[in-house]
């Protein structure tokens, strides 16, 4: 099977954000002509599928500006430069849900939008937590919901869980009891 290349003759960037950058590269196509890609730089980011002693998941619900308009999420946050993935989840564990951990695993890391950006997501999964305070960053305003399985699904349903790391999160959690049964 074929495989085909895209190699970069140049690279400009558009802009330097708190969070992204955008790049317009100029690529030579397999079949020698020039195109150009505008790819979103993204550090990578982590997401925690944080379950309680009572077989509830943990969510936070906030406002995401893209979509103005509030949903529920796992908890979940941005890379810092050079920062463990393991790490990171522990700590956006902690910060947004105020919940630690005596154990962690490693699920699955996939790239959000390959056709457009950079970004890697981690997934973990948890059921030891141990509760304690939250640590919001002064820009972040959350509440914290813990639901079953039947009501994270219904969130689904009815689209206030609309990012794909929670519907993962819901189907993980899905098919995790179908499998314990």
């Amino acid at each position: 099977m074929a495989e085909y290349i895209e190699k970069t003759v140049g690279t400009k960037t558009i802009f330097q954000g708190k969070i992204i950058d955008l790049t317009v590269d100029e690529v030579e196509l397999p079949n020698g002509k020039i195109a150009t890609r505008e790819i979103v730089r993204h550090p990578g980011a982590v997401a925690v599928i944080a379950v309680t002693k009572e077989g509830k998941l943990v969510l936070v619900r906030q406002f995401r500006k893209p979509l103005d308009r509030s949903l529920y999420e796992i908890p979940a946050g941005k890379l810092d430069p050079g920062e463990d993935p393991k790490a990171c989840a522990l700590r956006e564990l902690r910060e947004e849900t105020g919940y630690r951990c005596e154990s962690i695993e490693h699920v699955v890391s996939f790239s959000t939008s390959p056709g457009f950006a950079d970004e890697v997501l981690h997934i973990y999964y948890t059921d030891t937590l141990i509760a304690g305070e939250r640590d919001l960053d002064e820009d972040e305003f959350l509440d914290n919901h813990e639901v079953d399985l039947e009501t994270a699904l219904a969130l689904v349903r009815s689209q206030d869980i609309y990012d794909a790391k929670t519907v993962f999160a819901v189907q993980y959690l899905q098919l995790r009891s179908m499998l314990n049964r």
